[in-house]
């Protein structure tokens, strides 16, 4: 059995999650209701054919940045079974086309790591964090039961802004929160993993940062030339914690983006990313078809396949005669 090309950042939601979010006075959900990722037959037959058009067998699902990231702990324990179930039911009529990473109950430690049960169904391949936890970095001490617990199950977890404006005044109602400050929430998480040690200290943990890592193919060098005085205590030189993660490929159609990030964070750690449904049609076929002409054919197989079985062991089905 051939091993599927797999895309890594991929979204789906529908209106009764969506709606159940709202009623928990989660507020800007309504641009969400109208980007044709859902789970009808209509907006699942459109994804089909852009997959297609990609040369996509598989997406892994996640539901970032809606996540059930609430203060309330039985609205965000409900809101995450309620998308969970979601995802284990679609997974289970398309298992040649879906895996999905599970939602997390946030803050709420106890219920998040009783959530992690759910791994042990072949739905779900991984868990879906957001680049901060309601304003709280996820280097915080308070995290680090959760790590552990990522940890000794060797989980691999996708980071995604959570859309908050990079928690800036200057980003704050300008009309850039997704183009800029979501790739500057991706930057600022993943240097602070990398600076806090983490990826070192929870050495089980397989982190995707998304979107290249924000601006990391740029600013590693820079992170490399000034941790010794500005980060002393970091236990391990930038470059070197970089080498533990991956990262997607969603650039926009960008290929010096793809190749910096090939260069500085190596083209054998990257995995192919579309960001469903955030780039249109012919777009997202364009960027997934950039693998083949800006990385070396071995990075570029390794992004669409090779890495995927280190991160979702056991992945290897394809969809002919799974369903879609």
């Amino acid at each position: 059995m051939s091993a599927p090309v797999v895309d890594v950042h991929a979204h789906l939601w529908t209106p009764e999650y969506i709606d159940l979010l709202a009623g928990s006075g989660v507020a800007g959900l309504e641009m969400y209701r109208h980007l044709g990722a859902g789970a009808g037959d209509a907006d699942l037959e459109r994804r089909f054919a852009l997959m297609d058009d990609g040369g996509i067998d598989l997406q892994i699902l996640s539901a970032t940045p809606l996540v059930p990231h609430l203060d309330d702990p039985e609205a965000a324990i409900a809101a995450a079974r309620h998308v969970n179930d979601e995802y284990a039911a679609i997974v289970s009529r398309f298992p040649g086309r879906f895996r999905a990473f599970l939602a997390l109950p946030l803050p709420h430690l106890e219920a998040a790591t009783r959530a992690l049960e759910r791994l042990d169904d072949d739905a779900f391949v991984g868990v879906a964090l957001t680049t901060d936890i309601l304003g709280t970095p996820l280097t915080d001490v308070r995290f680090d039961p959760l790590f552990a617990a990522l940890d000794a199950r060797s989980a691999t977890v996708l980071l995604h802004p959570v859309g908050g404006d990079a928690r800036s005044a200057l980003l704050a109602d300008r009309p850039m929160r997704w183009a800029v400050g979501a790739p500057i929430e991706d930057t600022i998480a993943m240097a602070d993993l990398l600076l806090a040690g983490h990826l070192s200290r929870f050495p089980g943990i397989r982190v995707i940062g998304t979107h290249l890592g924000g601006a990391l193919p740029m600013l590693l060098p820079r992170m490399q030339a000034q941790q010794p005085w500005e980060a002393p205590d970091a236990p391990e030189p930038p470059t070197t914690a970089a080498r533990r993660a991956w990262f997607d490929t969603v650039t926009h159609v960008n290929p010096a983006a793809l190749r910096a990030a090939s260069e500085v964070l190596g083209g054998d750690r990257l995995v192919l990313g579309t960001d469903f449904p955030f780039q249109a049609a012919g777009e997202l076929a364009e960027d997934a078809a950039l693998l083949g002409t800006v990385l070396s054919a071995e990075h570029a197989s390794l992004a669409r396949t090779g890495n995927a079985e280190v991160l979702f062991p056991g992945l290897r089905q394809t969809r002919d005669g799974a369903g879609a």
